[in-house]
């Protein structure tokens, strides 16, 4: 599946996409705004082993963010279970020469219509770090709303901050 973007096209992740993705992914300033789950330095074999994961999924729900044919960064649903089976995650990252660009907040919107339509899903969401404004905006120009500020609720990079709850909602049909 592919989806064209404006200057960007959204599709599955592919053995062949590693070493693009770890060029983009291995950089402090991506990992400073993302769980410590991420891996960094950011190693080939992170790549190939995300990648696996990305093929193993029975339904598509992590794309490439491809610039220039090149992976410049990856946007994912993580779908979740039991009572909050109808309310997934959002995730997403871009390589820093991108930055600025518009490109994110067109990209999660995609995603967010592709989750609506095509996955069991009524929500999408996103927690992010409350020392990253940019990430907030991103999610506001793709019509989530900020739900929530938990106080002092993450740690990352040894700063206690604030995580900033974002939603939006499946419109009635």
């Amino acid at each position: 599946m592919e989806i064209k973007g404006d200057g960007f096209i959204l599709r599955e992740l592919r053995l062949a996409d590693a070493k693009s993705l770890q060029k983009h992914a291995d950089n402090p300033r991506v990992f400073d705004a993302l769980l410590d789950r991420f891996p960094s330095p950011y190693k080939l074999t992170d790549a190939f082993d995300f990648i696996g994961l990305a093929m193993a999924d029975k339904v598509q729900t992590k794309f490439a963010i491809v610039i220039n044919h090149e992976v410049a960064g990856v946007i994912g649903i993580d779908l979740r279970v039991d009572i909050y089976r109808k309310s997934a995650l959002i995730g997403y990252w871009l390589g820093q020469e991108h930055w600025g660009k518009g490109i994110m907040h067109k990209a999660v919107k995609q995603v967010v219509d592709y989750g609506f339509a095509k996955l069991d899903i009524v929500r999408l969401q996103a927690g992010v770090l409350g020392n990253n404004p940019k990430s907030m905006r991103v999610l506001e120009k793709a019509g989530f709303v900020k739900e929530a500020i938990c106080k002092n609720a993450i740690i990352k990079n040894g700063l206690i901050l604030d995580e900033h709850l974002y939603a939006i909602l499946k419109p009635s049909v």
